[in-house]
């Protein structure tokens, strides 16, 4: 199985409820086919970079997960019908890319420099 990760913009004018659910879906159609869903993250409502479908903002989520590849096909065809989707995008994560993920979810970048090393890089 590959790793992957999706990022799905949903329309703005949902509700948060509606929102939850449309990605409860595509989570479900994920897990009912074989895939294990390694992380899940809510980035909210945010401004696109330009105008789709004449909306300015939309909720962006992304997830990331480990699945068969005719899954994917199964999976966009999905998105391409539910019309709560804006856009969508998904990337096969290669070594280096699921390493990254793998220190970000531990928080490895979020940590502070002690004082002396913070002083030694200047």
């Amino acid at each position: 199985m590959q790793q992957y990760e999706t990022v799905i913009v949903l329309t703005p004018l949902l509700s948060v409820e509606v929102a939850k659910e449309a990605i409860a879906k595509f989570t479900k159609v994920l897990t009912d086919n074989g895939a294990e869903i390694i992380q899940e993250d809510n980035w909210g409502l945010r401004k696109l970079a330009y105008p789709v479908q004449k909306k300015t903002t939309g909720y962006y989520h992304l997830t990331e997960y480990k699945a068969p590849g005719e899954l994917i096909n199964k999976l966009e065809t999905e998105f391409r019908r539910d019309e709560r989707v804006l856009r969508f995008l998904t990337i096969s994560l290669d070594k280096h890319a699921i390493a990254y993920n793998e220190k970000k979810r531990s928080g490895a970048f979020n940590q502070r420099k002690p004082k002396a090393e913070e002083a030694a890089a200047r």
